[in-house]
């Protein structure tokens, strides 16, 4: 792979015009693309098969007027409401383009008991994810002030249409901004910090272009983009800084430019190869759940990084060419021109040499307070809470979570999360008599309020029972009341009875992904010991990664639950009211955090184990391991937590969980894991570490991620002893 990369990275750097010509067509391309085909994105959640999805999927068929988007409009006033005061309210919503129903409360008994509230049930014909901007528009504009005979009264609007998607805005721009500065403290060339930065824009403006044109064919989930941009920026800028270090390593090092290029595509680009890989195979796994929308979101955010990837190697090349010696700090530049070509320049050591000795030094005692200290911040997540966000998280200024908030003053938390029993039977009278005795069922269900009217369809054989829970639709004792329905109402002869509604479906989502995170996890550690044993060549470093990622997820499991769940601290990410983590949160971190965790291991790792090979002590390699990489490393880091803590302060509180998962995660895994517990462990081990049986070594291919064949070509090509020329 290095020699490969190696030429590939010679060739585009000497046809820098051309390569760089290619993705600023694609880049065109794409965009264009993009503008022409962009379709909606959707917040609906589909679950198939499970009871409250196939329920919906039968209402589509027997009741399809009933199994469109539907929203909730609250009417409050200080007095008692009349019919004049909701009667313009009723008429206003009836009017919206697509809506095929709006309830009068007074006539479906949806009047709170003192008379000071009413909901406006509001029925469309199209499902969430056909529903339109012109539509979404008309139904937010609802929320004005109506004057009735009791004085003025207060609209407020929910349900599906309520919620806003996720928009990309300023808050992303602050991450790239502190980038931006991370960048150019690295380097301490303003040149160096802005291509690497460009270069990383260039890669996330085609993969997501690519992702929006998309949109116009595939149904994606309104997070997606989202979580591509928030991935594909921090790795595409970590992918360029990692090959510019070891670019700008080799000419100090006094290797010619176009040399400097190719080796370090053909080193620190075979780490990024594989350490992309191993986050696109992660985030690509993801479709193993059996879950279409996650499985949508994980190969949206892969193919970002796989462009990522693609843009390090070929485009990066290309603009260190036209980047020159500038890529270098003036001072530097000045010594490197005054040495000459293939002479070295003096480099003091840094913090990283020194950070090493100290870690193997206090090894026993970093090990105990890492382990321990870890292992406390995991506690939270024993309670962790897994649901679908309702509006009771949203901001307390917007619509949705005003008509949230009213609807629970007013007739009580259940009425947020109402069920909905659909009984289909084989004729009239079967149906009829399903639904009896589904309704007297129903009463005597401990969590039940309040069991509305059925509705039946044109023939007779579906009815819609609705059910009011006594708690909200996030509430652990709605799922208790949700299998006790399913319970009592499996046995109901002649008809089939089956519970859905957004609560219901919200419910199965998350308990399915509960079902396959272990499964998930597994895969995940699983794989990476195996791909770290083809890169390490060795059981007990691929044995101790995944140990240490195991630490990480934990312990971010448990600082976000503290915050987003407990409420700990939480005015200091914005989060305004604390509730249950949105339930695929967990799997997908497991899927990010995999990938970045062994970013930082292969960098750091990698250059132990070369300079093992070529003769140094376990404890020198392990020293130099981090003299070498902690500044790339710390930068990298930084720079991913700067990204990722971005989106904290997005609106959506499911994007502002995940931006701080991964920041914390980044966080915890680069500095307490990889720099602190990895160096400790490998001391600890010692020659032990690098332990292999031979039968498995010559059954296992050689990936030379180090460059080690490489190194040995060029060697015999220039003639040079061994030990005088390095790569990496």
């Amino acid at each position: 792979m290095a020699t490969l990369l190696y030429r590939l990275g010679r060739a585009c750097f000497g046809r820098r015009g051309l390569v760089v010509a290619v993705w600023l067509l694609l880049l065109g391309l794409m965009g264009g693309a993009a503008a022409a085909f962009m379709g909606e994105t959707t917040n609906a959640f589909r679950m198939p098969g499970t009871e409250s999805q196939r329920a919906m999927d039968s209402l589509e068929k027997q009741f399809p007027q009933a199994s469109g988007a539907t929203g909730s409009v609250v009417i409050t006033s200080d007095e008692k409401l009349t019919p004049k005061d909701v009667a313009p309210v009723v008429k206003d919503a009836a009017a919206i383009p697509g809506v095929v129903a709006a309830m009068d409360p007074f006539q479906m008994q949806s009047v709170s008991r003192d008379g000071r509230h009413a909901l406006v049930q509001v029925q469309f014909k199209d499902e969430i994810a056909d529903i339109t901007d012109e539509q979404r528009d008309a139904y937010a504009e609802l929320p004005e002030t109506y004057d009735g005979e009791g004085g003025t009264v207060r609209v407020e609007v929910g349900g599906e249409l309520a919620q806003t998607p996720p928009e990309i805005g300023s808050t992303e721009a602050i991450g790239v901004a502190i980038a931006a500065v991370v960048l150019v403290i690295t380097f301490g060339s303003l040149v160096a910090a802005g291509m690497t930065l460009l270069n990383a824009l260039v890669g996330v403006g085609v993969g997501m272009a690519g992702l929006y044109a998309l949109t116009g064919f595939v149904e994606l989930n309104s997070t997606s983009p989202v979580l591509a941009l928030m991935l594909g920026l921090a790795v595409g800028i970590d992918y360029s800084l990692f090959i510019t270090s070891r670019y700008r390593q080799f000419l100090v090092e006094g290797v010619e430019r176009r040399e400097a290029a190719g080796r370090a595509i053909g080193t620190a680009g075979s780490a990024v190869v594989f350490a992309g890989a191993t986050v696109v195979i992660a985030l690509a796994g993801l479709s193993v759940v059996g879950v279409p929308f996650l499985s949508a979101m994980g190969l949206a955010a892969a193919a970002t990084v796989a462009v990522a990837v693609l843009v390090a190697l070929t485009l990066l090349p290309a603009v260190l060419a036209f980047a020159g010696d500038k890529i270098l700090p003036r001072k530097l530049r000045r010594t490197v021109a005054e040495k000459g070509p293939d002479e070295a320049v003096e480099v003091k050591e840094g913090f990283g040499y020194r950070w090493g000795r100290l870690v193997l030094k206090l090894r026993i005692p970093i090990l105990l307070v890492g382990i321990v200290g870890l292992g406390a911040l995991t506690l939270p997540a024993r309670d962790m809470h897994l649901a679908l966000p309702d509006a009771g998280t949203a901001a307390p200024d917007t619509t949705e979570r005003q008509a949230f908030d009213l609807t629970a003053e007013g007739f009580g938390p259940g009425f947020n999360g109402r069920l909905m029993a659909v009984v289909s039977g084989d004729g009239q009278a079967a149906t009829k008599a399903a639904v009896e005795d589904v309704a007297v069922l129903l009463q005597d269900v401990k969590g039940v309020a309040a069991v509305a009217p059925p509705q039946f369809n044109q023939d007779g054989t579906t009815a819609l029972v609705a059910v009011v829970p006594t708690t909200g639709p996030t509430d652990p004792a709605t799922e208790d009341t949700v299998h006790a329905i399913r319970g009592k109402v499996a046995d109901v002869q002649g008809a089939d009875v089956a519970l859905t509604g957004i609560t219901a479906i919200g419910i199965d989502i998350s308990e399915k992904l509960a079902d396959a995170l272990p499964v998930y996890l597994l895969l995940v550690v699983g794989l990476s010991v195996l791909l770290l044993m083809l890169v390490f060549r060795s059981i007990l470093v691929p044995v101790k990664a995944a140990l240490g990622f195991l630490l990480t997820v934990g312990a971010t499991f448990g600082l976000t639950t503290a915050v987003f769940q407990e409420g700990h601290l939480a005015d200091l990410v914005g989060v305004d009211t604390p509730g249950p983590l949105v339930s695929f949160l967990p799997i997908i971190l497991i899927g990010i955090l995999f990938g970045l965790a062994m970013d930082y291991e292969v960098f750091l790792v990698s250059r132990m184990r070369e300079d093992f090979v070529h003769g140094d002590s376990p404890r020198q390699a392990t020293i130099n391991g981090l003299g070498h990489n902690a500044r790339v490393v710390t930068a990298a880091a930084l720079i991913m937590t700067a990204v990722f803590a971005g989106f904290v302060f997005a609106h959506d509180p499911i994007i502002k969980s995940i931006g701080f998962a991964l920041a914390v995660g980044v966080l915890i895994d680069a500095f307490v894991v990889r720099m602190t517990l990895v160096p400790a462990v490998m001391s600890l081990l010692g020659r032990g570490a690098w332990w292999l049986p031979k039968w498995l070594d010559r059954a296992l291919p050689d990936l030379d991620i180090e460059g080690e064949k490489l190194r040995h070509a060029l060697s015999e090509e220039s003639g040079e002893d061994r030990e005088t020329v390095r790569v990496g």
